[in-house]
């Protein structure tokens, strides 16, 4: 299979698109944390999401640490805003693989983090697991 390179983008030559779809994925999670536009966070996400971080342990005394569908992820990230209200994230690397990609970033206070995303047939974050580097609540 040929692929034809466009920059930061590539497309195999059956048309089926490898980081398009990723990438802009994650450009829009991370413009509207920037912009604190939660709804814009939450257009990102499918209706049924499934996330898991440890913070949802900390902020919702979880022990799984997941959290199941938009209502509950949106007073998670509710949550998180009020108790950042510095809250910043600076891409570090971008990670593709099919159907889904990881996202390596700093936090405002310095702490990194590893957000691995699987996307559903719509676009939107079916399945997230956040990894970070040091405890954060």
């Amino acid at each position: 299979m040929t692929a034809i390179n466009i920059p930061s983008r590539t497309i195999h030559a059956d048309w089926i698109l490898i980081d398009m779809d990723t990438r802009a994925h994650a450009d829009q999670w991370l413009a509207g944390w920037h912009a604190r536009d939660l709804d814009a966070v939450m257009a990102c996400y499918s209706d049924d999401v499934d996330f898991a971080a440890p913070t949802v342990v900390t902020r919702w005394e979880r022990p799984d640490g997941r959290l199941r569908g938009k209502a509950e992820l949106r007073r998670h990230f509710e949550r998180g805003m009020h108790l950042a209200p510095e809250l910043t994230f600076t891409e570090e690397a971008f990670l593709t693989s099919p159907g889904g990609y990881a996202l390596f970033y700093r936090r405002e206070n310095g702490n990194r983090a590893l957000d691995v995303v699987e996307l559903d047939q719509h676009g939107h974050a079916a399945r997230v697991r956040a990894f970070y580097e040091q405890a954060q609540q």
